[in-house]
């Protein structure tokens, strides 16, 4: 069930920082890009802002491609998702003065934020709950499974340190893919983990029908992250679901890797090459 303006309890529940707030959109090559952007709230029934404290690719696809999708989770793990278009932005206004009056920012000693980008909302689903009884069954059966789905391919692409935090059984994890509208749309995968280095699995037992949607051969992103704020940002190709020692999985083969935690965001899988620099 979906909705077209927020209600003034749900403006509240978004204004602190300490949630977990993803925007999903899309680079020049039409591909899924997910961003961790904590600032993410609503400024009316209708519009939503975001805050620009550091330059992430997010903040410049979304102004040459306006459809994105959004996830913001609460402390007491209510969800909301939806899509947005974005407007314009803006370096001062209430908005810019509200910003930079939480203490996240206005006592931040390296920066506060700088630019706000406006959002309209296009729609949103109403609150639900994170379904843990579904969760922790899929995160079971998803650590029994992933050792039959290996690639079996040793050339490294995850590094260990990714490949830990995907199968850290407390990391949050997020799949997001572009539906038909051309908005993004992002759904929860708690249960994810890597089978290894070149392959990530999940269970169909959390957000199946959701899950069923995706074409097998679509082009994903997946986004993990951890509560010390650790991240990653994958890309590949979704295979569809499979059964592997009694329990029904999806996959995904990962061929592109980003570091999507500040303050020096990078791709690091395929690497790419350093260039000396020449000109100053």
């Amino acid at each position: 069930m979906t909705k077209t303006s927020f209600e003034t309890h749900e403006i509240e529940a978004f204004k602190p920082c300490e949630k977990v707030g993803l925007i999903a959109t899309v680079n020049q090559e039409g591909l899924v890009h997910l961003s961790l952007i904590t600032s993410i709230m609503a400024s009316t029934p209708t519009q939503m802002t975001l805050g620009q404290f550091t330059v992430g690719l997010s903040k410049w696809f979304i102004q040459k491609n306006n459809r994105l999708g959004f996830l913001i989770m609460t402390l007491d793990k209510k969800l909301w998702r939806g899509k947005a278009r974005w407007t314009h932005k803006r370096t001062d206004g209430p908005e810019y003065e509200i910003y930079n009056e939480m203490p996240m920012f206005r006592y931040n000693s390296y920066f506060g934020i700088n630019t706000v980008h406006y959002l309209d909302l296009v729609e949103a689903t109403i609150a639900e709950d994170l379904p843990l009884s579904k969760i922790v069954p899929a995160a079971i059966f998803t650590k029994i499974a992933k050792g039959g789905v290996k690639t079996k391919n040793k050339d490294r692409i995850l590094r260990p340190f990714a490949e830990d935090l995907f199968n850290d059984l407390s990391s949050l994890t997020f799949i997001s893919y572009l539906g038909e509208d051309g908005f993004p749309k992002i759904i929860p995968i708690i249960q994810c983990q890597a089978s290894d280095s070149r392959r990530l699995v999940f269970s169909s037992t959390a957000y199946k029908d959701e899950l069923k949607d995706i074409k097998t051969g679509t082009n994903v992103a997946v986004f993990c992250m951890n509560f010390n704020m650790q991240s990653v940002l994958v890309r590949g190709t979704y295979t569809g679901f499979q059964r592997t020692r009694l329990m029904e999985v999806g996959a995904v083969d990962i061929d592109w890797v980003y570091n999507s935690m500040p303050p020096v965001h990078d791709q690091l899988y395929p690497e790419v090459e350093l260039k000396s620099v020449v000109n100053f």
